[in-house]
């Protein structure tokens, strides 16, 4: 009976362990921030203004349990239409300590249209992940796996980043994170480019630092999305840069609400 008592207390142990492994301490936001863009498309070598961009993070609840929602949506506007489609909405759960609880990536870009899905689940003392992948045409493709190590989305790993530490980084350090999609988990990677002034679409001026995200694709590093945010404790995003199948497109930070801490990285 003793053995069978420590037995239990041991799996519920290296459960609590594994699980805080995939837990954060948050440093840059409350419920409530809101943040809104202007977009820009490169076609044929032009900038032109396309459409908009908008993300909140708010406090919600996920079955029942106090959470985060962070949405992120890209709009573009009926003159880009006509060159091409782009309706990306992304949504993310994460508890109050950022553990990842849910993804969903609704992504219309040209004729192609997805719809990605992934549930997070810790039970056991592992990251557990039902993904699914909708298609156009209707079909859709389940799929499950179960990972020793915590295991992302592209927007849950970007909450967590804007609680990283940045203090003794230098240029070209390197974060290696495992992503999920509705169709796998891929190998990606965080990587800080140093120092640099932006100018927001707000007329201001902000010193910030520059994150590359990247994706392994047939064996090489491709970059996904260029941030710029805010070198302050609120890592707010000011400018991205994406790099699409059709070609570039930048966002530049318009209005900021609801920040937690005051934004220090303005430069005079």
């Amino acid at each position: 009976m003793r053995k069978r008592i420590f037995t239990i207390i041991t799996i519920a142990a290296l459960a609590l362990t594994t699980h805080a492994q995939c837990t954060f301490k948050n440093t840059a936001f409350n419920g409530g921030e809101f943040l809104s863009y202007n977009l820009y498309y490169n076609w044929q070598f032009v900038w032109v203004k396309a459409g908009s961009a908008s993300m909140s993070t708010v406090k919600s609840r996920y079955k029942g349990k106090e959470a985060f929602r962070a949405s992120l949506t890209t709009r573009g506007n009926n003159k880009v239409d006509e060159m091409f489609v782009l309706r990306d909405t992304l949504l993310a759960y994460c508890s109050t300590d950022m553990a990842p609880l849910y993804f969903r990536k609704g992504a219309r870009e040209g004729s192609r249209y997805t719809v990605d899905e992934v549930w997070y689940d810790y039970s056991g003392g592992k990251c557990n992940l039902t993904q699914k992948r909708l298609r156009k045409d209707g079909t859709s493709k389940t799929i499950h796996n179960t990972r020793e190590e915590c295991v992302y989305d592209m927007l849950n790993i970007f909450l967590r980043a804007r609680s990283f530490n940045p203090e003794g980084w230098k240029k070209g350090n390197v974060v290696n994170i495992p992503i999920a999609d509705g169709n796998g988990i891929d190998k990606a990677q965080l990587v800080y480019n140093g120092k640099s002034t932006i100018k927001a679409d707000n007329g201001k001026k902000y010193r910030c630092l520059e994150l590359s995200y990247k994706e392994l694709d047939d064996g090489k590093w491709k970059e996904i999305v260029r941030f710029y945010v805010t070198d302050d404790q609120n890592h707010i995003p000011v400018r991205l840069d994406m790099f699409l199948k059709f070609g570039s497109a930048k966002a530049f930070l318009t209005s900021i609400k609801g920040n937690r801490n005051p934004i220090t990285a303005v430069v005079k």
